[in-house]
């Protein structure tokens, strides 16, 4: 007996996903999912020049295909919440690049040398009390 989703997602035409992965950047987490089909990244349901309003973000996107040429023959479908453009950008790279490495080991050394499998985990530092921001004191008054 076929289960509800997978009668679904044979109803709705859809192809099964080849690799799934996850990135996440700041307080941005992504999650990625490869198909075979037409080339193009759907990031929550929309074309990711349409989501992603400059350039650089949208450059972001497409580095780990850049660096392993042969995977550009794939549909990207992204669902991506938190943080701000940039940082979703970034999450999407790694989601991308993790992705690439479960649908083929040989792309990691390619990737691992671009730096897109290493996570950038700088974060907000919390703001601490007796001060005016994390490392910020308010001025010192002698008298």
């Amino acid at each position: 007996m076929k289960s509800l989703k997978n009668s679904l997602l044979e109803h709705a035409g859809a192809q099964r996903p080849i690799a799934h992965g996850v990135g996440r950047r700041k307080a941005a987490v992504a999650r990625v999912w490869l198909r075979h089909g037409k080339s193009g990244i759907t990031v929550n349901g929309r074309s990711h020049t349409e989501y992603f309003d400059t350039d650089v973000e949208r450059d972001t996107l497409l580095v780990p295909f850049s660096a392993v040429p042969t995977a550009s023959g794939f549909s990207v479908e992204v669902t991506v919440y938190g943080g701000g453009k940039m940082a979703q950008a970034d999450a999407i790279k790694l989601g991308i690049s993790r992705a690439l490495v479960l649908m083929d080991e040989s792309h990691k050394p390619a990737l691992r040398e671009n730096g897109l499998l290493t996570v950038n985990s700088r974060v907000k530092e919390r703001k601490k009390y007796g001060q005016k921001a994390a490392r910020r004191k308010f001025q010192f008054v002698k008298r």
